[in-house]
């Protein structure tokens, strides 16, 4: 569930006679045990509490006719959302095998699952690791020819050779 006007905080349970607060949005992961009544008694019981979205996933894709479907609350009822769009999330809901993607209207960026942001955090640490890498060869280079030329000056010097004068 998603309820935008309440502190965030780990609960056991949400209770909106304490909280103040209807969610705005509800997903509800149906299966066969429960297909009935997230179809029948919770859609009515969430279309009765104000809920203004409702969304049924089948992460099996066995017992919806559509494997996502998404309710809207319009005038104290709620129609079907064709296009898959929470309007109280500015997302788009796309299936995914057993997820749910979920896409930004403003620019259509797909939002990371809990894995893939991981990966992606540990891409970036690499590319951070590897500049830090370059920038200390690239360092390490310079100081070698640094040395090599103050070498080279040293040897030059040895031959009665003043450096400047070439």
């Amino acid at each position: 569930m998603v309820i935008l006007q309440v502190p965030p905080g780990g609960r056991d349970s949400y209770k909106i006679w304490e909280e103040g607060q209807v969610p705005q949005v509800i997903f509800e992961m149906t299966s066969a045990q429960t297909q009935r009544q997230d179809q029948e008694y919770k859609k009515d019981l969430y279309q009765a509490l104000g809920v203004q979205e409702y969304w049924l996933f089948d992460p099996k894709g066995e017992w919806l006719k559509q494997q996502l479907l998404g309710y809207r609350l319009v005038e104290e009822n709620y129609v079907l959302i064709p296009d898959h769009i929470s309007q109280v999330l500015g997302l788009r809901l796309e299936p995914a095998g057993q997820l749910i993607h979920f896409y930004r209207l403003d620019n259509g960026e797909k939002l990371l699952t809990p894995d893939e942001l991981l990966v992606a955090k540990e891409q970036e640490r690499l590319a951070k690791e590897q500049e830090r890498l370059a920038k200390e060869q690239e360092r390490l280079a310079k100081e070698q020819e640094r040395q090599m030329r103050l070498d080279l000056i040293n040897r030059l010097r040895e031959r009665g050779i003043d450096p400047d004068s070439l």
